[in-house]
């Protein structure tokens, strides 16, 4: 079977990887206590707790296993690493580039790894149609970007090689983990 590499920036990588220890360490086992609890609250099929947190405690699973995934399969590209020749100059994953539309409109975007796209940072994925344009190319040279809302003409101004900096993984709001103290019993 013909795999997409998983290329992904370090920072993207650190992400993924700090999720995965959050689910696996502090959530999943937060989640299994609560349903260890509502399992000793009677009848299964009349409790909500025991029902919500049994389904819980699969998609905590099925990220857990996405996550082992992408992280096992990662190919990390470091944007910041020394370049030489062409992949210096030209854009490949990692590139930092500034084009400009035929309007006149400048824009910047750097081409990440699939589990980093973040559209208000202008990350987007090395898979998407605006980098497959963009791929190769060099300052100066025209492309042209075949798009659902059709075709665009753009010209390549800037090429760079920097750190692109990645939303580091918080805990979500309302995870179980999360804020709510602990009762300890015994002692």
């Amino acid at each position: 079977m013909d795999t997409v590499k998983n290329y992904i920036t370090p920072g993207g990588l650190q992400r993924l990887r700090d999720e995965h220890r959050f689910l696996l360490t502090r959530e999943r086992p937060a989640v299994t206590q609560v349903v260890a609890w509502a399992a000793s609250n009677g009848d299964r099929s009349e409790n909500a707790d025991y029902q919500y947190n049994k389904r819980r405690l699969r998609q905590i699973d099925r990220r857990i296993r996405y996550l082992t995934k992408r992280i096992d399969g990662a190919e990390t590209v470091d944007p910041e690493a020394p370049r030489a020749g062409k992949t210096a100059s030209q854009v490949f994953f990692g590139a930092t580039v500034r084009y400009a539309l035929a309007s006149g409109a400048e824009r910047v975007v750097s081409v990440v790894g699939l589990d980093e796209v973040d559209l208000d940072r202008s990350h987007i994925s090395w898979l998407s149609p605006l980098a497959r344009a963009l791929m190769k190319s060099g300052v100066g040279d025209r492309v042209i970007l075949h798009a659902p809302g059709g075709t665009e003409h753009l010209q390549i101004l800037e090429v760079r090689y920097q750190r692109i900096p990645v939303q580091p993984f918080s805990e979500p709001p309302g995870a179980e983990s999360a804020g709510k103290p602990r009762h300890r019993s015994g002692g």
